[in-house]
C-alpha cells in the first residue's frame, strides 16, 4: 500500500518574498530561517525525506513544519505558547519585596543587597535579582543632586541660554572661571609604564608640590580657550586676566562675560574696572548652577586628558603642561553645541521639584 501522501505546498508571492526574506536576513533567528528553508524546498516539489537529506534534519521534522504551514500559513512556522513551569512567587510576594525595598532598610546597612533581601524575605537571591531588575530597582546605587535657591534663577537660565542658543551680533560670549588649587602631585615610586596584557601602574601614595590656580575664559563660538595660571586667587590676579581678555578680544567687538558668583569677580576693583568698558557685560550665573558654564566642561577635559594621571614634581612643570595643553586645543578648537533651551530646563527642574515634593510627602505620611 502507498504511504501517506505529503501536504502539497503552494506559495503565494506575498509568503514567497517573507520566506525568502528570513532566510538572507543575518539576524532572523536560526530556528525560523530553518524552517523557512523546508517550506521553500518543498514548494519546489521535493518530498520531506529529501529535503530533510538536503538540510540535515529529520524527515519527521520537515513533515511537521510542512503541514504547519498547509494549515496555518506564515503564523504556522512560529513556536505555539508553552505554559513552562508554574510560578513557585505569588504576586504578593512580589509586592512584598518591592514594598521592603523602597521604604525599610536593613539593621546594620543603609540599603539592601539581593543576599540580605533573599534572607528577610525567605526567597532565594535569583528571586529577587529577577523582581529588582524588572521594576528597576538598584539599591547600590545612589546620585546627587542640588537645586539652585536663587531667586533670579529663573531670569538668569534665560538670559544665558540665550546667549548660547542666539549670540548677539558682532558680539563675543566668552564662559569665565577658575580652577583653582590645582595639585602638582608627584608619585612616592617610578609609575611602570603600559606593557601587552598589563596596564599602567602607580602607586596610590603621592607627594604634594605646591597647586597653581588657572583663569580661563572659552569663546563659545569657535570652542577656542584664553588660558593663565597664577600662584594665588585674588582681585589682583582676576583682573590681570580680564586685562589680558581685553588685549586679546578685538576692539570692535561687545564682550559677553558669564562668570559665577564668586566674591572675587564682584569686588570694588573689578567693578570699577568694568564700568570703564561700557561695551563689556556681565552674566552672572545662577547660585549652585555651575552646570550652565560651559567652560566647566572644557575643565573636566583638562582634568581627565592632562591633570588625572599627569605627574609634577614642581607647580612649573604643572604649568607648563596646562599651557601645552591650552596651546594644542587652540590649534583645532571646537565648540561645544547647547542643545536644550531655556524652557526645556526649566520644565525638567519643574518635573524633578514636582516628584521630589510628592516623594517627601508620601515618605511624611
Amino acid at each position: 500500500m502507498a504511504g501517506r501522501q505529503a501536504s502539497q505546498v503552494v506559495l503565494s508571492r506575498q509568503a514567497r518574498t517573507f520566506l525568502e526574506g528570513q532566510v538572507r536576513h543575518h539576524k532572523a533567528p536560526r530556528s525560523l530561517s530553518d524552517r523557512c528553508r523546508m517550506v521553500l524546498l518543498c514548494a519546489e516539489g521535493l518530498q520531506s525525506k529529501e529535503v530533510a537529506a538536503r538540510l540535515g534534519v529529520h524527515e519527521h521534522t520537515v513533515g511537521k513544519w510542512r503541514r504547519r504551514f498547509v494549515e496555518d500559513g506564515i503564523e504556522g512556522l512560529t513556536d505555539e505558547y508553552r505554559a513552562g513551569r508554574p510560578r513557585t512567587v505569588s504576586d504578593a510576594q512580589v509586592t512584598q519585596v518591592i514594598e521592603r525595598t523602597l521604604n525599610t532598610m536593613p539593621k546594620d546597612a543603609t540599603h539592601w543587597s539581593i543576599r540580605s533581601m533573599a534572607a528577610e524575605i525567605g526567597l532565594s537571591h535569583t528571586t529577587i535579582r529577577r523582581i529588582w531588575s524588572a521594576f528597576g530597582l538598584q539599591p547600590h546605587r545612589a546620585e546627587t543632586f542640588k537645586l539652585s535657591t536663587d531667586p533670579l534663577f529663573v531670569d538668569k537660565v534665560r538670559d544665558i541660554v540665550g546667549l548660547y542658543m542666539s549670540p548677539p551680533n558682532r558680539a563675543i560670549v566668552l564662559c569665565v572661571d577658575e580652577k583653582s588649587q590645582i595639585q602638582a602631585l608627584d608619585r612616592e615610586q617610578p609609575v611602570l609604564p603600559m606593557t601587552p596584557g598589563v596596564p599602567e601602574r602607580r602607586t596610590h601614595t603621592y607627594l604634594r608640590n605646591g597647586t597653581t590656580s588657572l583663569f580661563a575664559a572659552l569663546d563659545i563660538a569657535t570652542g577656542a580657550v584664553i588660558g593663565k595660571c597664577y600662584k594665588r586667587h585674588r582681585t589682583t590676579e582676576f583682573l590681570d586676566f580680564l586685562k589680558r581678555i581685553d588685549a586679546e578680544v578685538p576692539e570692535n567687538l561687545d564682550v559677553h562675560l558669564v562668570m559665577d558668583n564668586y566674591a572675587t569677580h564682584k569686588t570694588t576693583t573689578i567693578r570699577i574696572w568694568l564700568a570703564c568698558r561700557p561695551h563689556w557685560h556681565v552674566h552672572f550665573t545662577p547660585t549652585s548652577a555651575s552646570w550652565i558654564n560651559q567652560v566647566e566642561r572644557w575643565f573636566a577635559e583638562l582634568t581627565r586628558k592632562q591633570l588625572q594621571r599627569g605627574v609634577h614634581r614642581s607647580t612649573t612643570a604643572l604649568e607648563a603642561d596646562i599651557t601645552t595643553f591650552i596651546d594644542a586645543h587652540n590649534k583645532n578648537p571646537r565648540p561645544y553645541r547647547w542643545v536644550k533651551s531655556a524652557d526645556q530646563i526649566l520644565a525638567s527642574v519643574k518635573r524633578f521639584c514636582h516628584k521630589t515634593m510628592s516623594r517627601t510627602s508620601d515618605s511624611g505620611d
